[in-house]
């Protein structure tokens, strides 16, 4: 068996030579950025894949976050999740917006509907929950409890892409969701990122804000930024959504092998599919419980590390932790005792298309032995 670094991702790559002709046609058109041919192409390949109306693509995934808050003129208190990566709350302090935090849900490691309600008060204008390693958040209760109250939802569904509640995108849900084509996610665009909304005046006006606020020419309609997608990304995007699911299926595979070897080793826990839900397998998280397993969760992934099997501790430490939002009243422990219960004990496995069974049977080795 050979000691090669399994890392905890590596990314979907396109065909180079396909990659190439393309390259070769973006030369010829000397367009690069600025609503080029393949820009279009691609949002419009991605609006029929995802099953969604609008798309508005981006030049990484935290940009959409910060234009979303932009948007829908977001102020005040916005109830977030501390079990997330930082690019969530971030995105609310750079929008000058103080976070919120949540208590999750131990059985999905979302946003806790049922906690919701207690951190309202007159400052808050939205909730801005997570779709944890692409698991779907209780949507309903959510949205119930944004109409009942007046606010905005906007879902990071970072983690997301193509996911499935019968049939119906998840990105649907809220006022706005917002994507990453992160190199190391499901579909990458090597980075980039998207926004997705409901109906063309929002799509228009998103436009404009990732483009400096310009309406035309010479005319400039708010304070924008500079968040568009180049030609070059768009054109990898393209070729790279042609095999997406053909890797979400070799995922799920994987994950079936983690799951069928797992499941009786003592102290060893993780998610089962959720019924209903297409799910994309962006992430396998296991959890540990040291008094039953025997060693600590960092024990076992320093162990891992030594054998060339690199996991990810993917949520740890909690957001509510750093130095930026320590001081605040919701980041005290006592109000997010399943967050961080959640961050002490969890170990993202190696996971992408491509694992071999070899790679897969050495995973489960690190973790049985």
């Amino acid at each position: 068996m050979s000691n090669n670094t399994i890392t905890v991702t590596s990314p979907l790559l396109p065909d180079l030579k396909e990659f190439e002709s393309l390259l070769e046609d973006i030369w010829k058109r000397k367009w690069l950025t600025n609503n080029g041919y393949y820009h279009k192409e691609l949002e419009k390949a991605l609006a029929e894949y995802l099953k969604v109306p609008y798309i508005s693509l981006f030049t990484n995934g935290t940009l959409p976050l910060i234009t979303a808050l932009q948007a829908l003129r977001i102020t005040g208190e916005v109830i977030t999740t501390p079990y997330s990566f930082v690019a969530t709350t971030h995105a609310l302090w750079w929008n000058g917006i103080k976070p919120v935090f949540v208590d999750i849900d131990p059985e999905t490691g979302n946003l806790d509907p049922n906690k919701i309600e207690a951190a309202i008060t007159p400052k808050t204008t939205a909730i801005m929950p997570v779709h944890v390693y692409g698991k779907p958040c209780k949507t309903k209760e959510i949205q119930d409890i944004a109409d009942k109250y007046g606010l905005k939802v906007i879902y990071d569904a970072a983690h997301a892409f193509g996911v499935e509640v019968n049939g119906e995108s998840i990105l649907n849900a809220g006022d706005i969701s917002t994507l990453s084509f992160h190199a190391t996610k499901v579909y990458n665009t090597v980075e980039g990122g998207a926004m997705v909304m409901h109906d063309e005046q929002t799509k228009k006006r998103i436009d404009y804000l990732k483009n400096f606020g310009f309406a035309g020419e010479t005319e400039v309609i708010a304070p924008g930024i500079n968040s568009k997608m180049d030609e070059i990304r768009a054109a990898y995007g393209l070729i790279n959504l042609k095999q997406v699911d053909a890797a979400i299926e070799s995922r799920h595979q994987t994950a079936i092998k983690y799951r069928n070897a797992l499941r009786n080793v003592d102290g060893i826990t993780f998610f089962d599919d959720m019924s209903g839900v297409r799910h994309n397998y962006s992430y396998f998280p296991i959890f540990v419980d040291a008094e039953k397993y025997g060693i600590t969760r960092d024990e076992l992934y320093f162990k891992m590390k030594d054998q060339n099997v690199l996991g990810r501790r993917y949520f740890y430490p909690l957001i509510s932790t750093f130095s930026t939002y320590r001081g605040l009243e919701s980041a005290r422990s006592e109000n997010l005792p399943n967050a961080h219960k959640m961050a002490e004990t969890v170990i993202c496995l190696p996971m992408y298309a491509g694992l071999t069974d070899e790679d897969v049977e050495r995973v489960i080795d690190c973790i049985k032995k």
